[in-house]
């Protein structure tokens, strides 16, 4: 049911991106129809790269501006026990708790018998062997 879902969404933006392809293209052929009487077939394309350049400079600029790392107050560390941290981390740092169970999802498939010692140990607890 989700791979199906992943798999729509996928495709849906595969969709927008080749309609806003086909549009970027038809607008470019519409500015050059615009411009050419008025400044030729030379001038008409370089019209058309002048606009493009000034486009991708312009959303550049916007994307730069919404990058940029805000100022957050500084967090004290959790204190407590280890789930009070573990929900603090996968909380504060949500891509790399992602990318850490991804991780830690193919190396169960490949090899269940870590999996099964992993939750073993967790579960029962104790020190760790040396």
């Amino acid at each position: 049911m989700i791979f199906r879902r992943v798999l729509f969404a996928l495709t849906a933006a595969a969709t927008l991106a080749a309609a806003a392809g086909v549009i970027v293209v038809a607008l470019a052929f519409a500015l050059y129809a615009l411009t050419e009487p008025y400044l030729g077939r030379a001038g008409a394309a370089g019209a058309v790269a002048l606009v493009t350049a000034f486009l991708i400079g312009l959303v550049g600029l916007v994307l730069a501006i919404l990058g940029r790392e805000r100022r957050s107050r500084v967090v004290a560390p959790p204190s407590g026990g280890v789930l009070e941290r573990t929900v603090a981390f996968l909380s504060q740092r949500p891509v790399m708790s992602a990318a850490a169970a991804l991780g830690a999802g193919l190396i169960a498939a490949r090899n269940p018998k870590y999996l099964g010692e992993a939750l073993r140990a967790f579960v029962q607890g104790g020190a760790f062997p040396k």
